[in-house]
C-alpha cells in the first residue's frame, strides 16, 4: 500500500489528511495518508527511511523553508518562492515543488478586475512568500505591510483610506483571525475600504473571518483560504504522481 502524509509541528489543525482519506476512499485508492508531526526538520530523514511505501508529503510549518537542504532537487516555483510544501519521493530521491501559488493564484484569478493593480500583502511569514510570486504573476504590483518598520515596507501604524485606495487587492497572509482568535482581525482602516477592494484572506478557519466580515459591510469583495487549500491539494497529488 503506497503512504502519503504531512510533516509539521504540531499538526492539530491539518486540514489534508481528512481531506486525502476522504480521496482514497471515494476513488478507491489503496493508500494511506498520515500524520508525521516532527519537531525537528531532519527528522524527515527519518520518516523517508522509515517508511518505504512513501510516495509524497505535503510540509507545513515550521518547515517550508528549513526542508530545501534536505531535498535533492527543487521545481522552479520551488525556488523562486523559497518554500516548499510538496515533495515527491522516488526510490529515495526527494524533489520538493510549491502547490501554495497554484492553489492562490486559481482562487484569487476570477475576482481580479481590471482596476486591481496593486496589493497589499499583510504579513511576511512563510505563507506570503508564494503570495507574492503569484501576485508577480497576476501583473499585480505588491509591498508587504509588517509589525515593525522595515525597508520598503508600510507598517500597520501606516496604512491610511488613501492607502487602501491605491493599493486594492489586500491578502491576509497572517494567523490573525484564525481559531481560536476569531474576534481578532489585522489592523488596517476598515473604514477606508470600497466597493473597489478585494480582501482575500489565507486563513479557512473560521470560514468567515472577521477581516471578511468587516470588508463586506464596506462593500469589498471577500473570499477565504478554503478553495486554495482544495486547489493546492490537487496540485500536490499531481506532483506526487508527475514523472518530471
Amino acid at each position: 500500500m503506497d503512504k502519503y502524509g504531512i510533516i509539521g509541528y504540531p499538526l492539530g489543525h491539518s486540514f489534508s489528511r481528512g481531506f486525502f482519506t476522504e480521496k482514497f476512499t471515494r476513488e478507491h485508492i489503496d493508500a494511506q495518508y498520515i500524520n508525521f508531526e516532527i519537531p525537528h526538520v531532519e527528522m524527515l530523514l527519518d520518516v523517508v527511511n522509515e517508511n518505504p511505501e512513501l510516495r509524497g508529503l505535503n510540509v507545513t510549518l515550521p518547515h517550508k523553508t528549513a526542508v530545501i537542504p534536505l531535498l535533492d532537487e527543487l521545481s522552479d516555483d520551488a525556488r523562486n518562492i523559497g518554500a516548499v510544501n510538496v515533495i515527491r519521493v522516488r526510490n529515495g530521491h526527494l524533489k520538493g515543488y510549491n502547490s501554495d501559488i497554484i492553489g492562490f493564484m486559481g482562487s484569487i484569478r476570477p475576482l481580479l478586475q481590471p482596476h486591481h493593480k496593486k496589493a497589499l500583502i499583510l504579513g511576511t511569514g512563510g505563507a506570503s512568500r508564494a503570495i507574492r510570486v503569484g501576485l508577480s504573476q497576476l501583473g499585480l504590483e505588491w509591498k508587504y505591510v509588517s509589525r515593525s518598520p522595515r525597508e520598503g515596507m508600510f507598517t500597520y501604524d501606516e496604512l491610511v483610506p488613501e492607502i487602501l485606495h491605491e493599493y486594492e487587492v489586500i491578502v491576509n497572509c497572517s494567523p490573525v483571525g484564525m481559531y481560536p482568535h476569531i474576534n481578532e482581525s489585522p489592523a488596517i482602516p476598515y473604514e477606508g475600504l470600497t466597493d473597489r477592494n478585494l480582501l482575500f484572506d489565507c486563513v479557512y478557519n473560521p470560514q468567515d473571518t472577521q477581516f471578511m466580515q468587516r470588508g463586506a459591510k464596506q462593500g469589498a469583495t471577500v473570499k477565504n483560504g478554503l478553495e486554495m487549500l482544495h486547489l493546492q491539494a490537487i496540485a500536490s497529488w499531481e506532483f506526487w504522481n508527475s514523472e518530471d
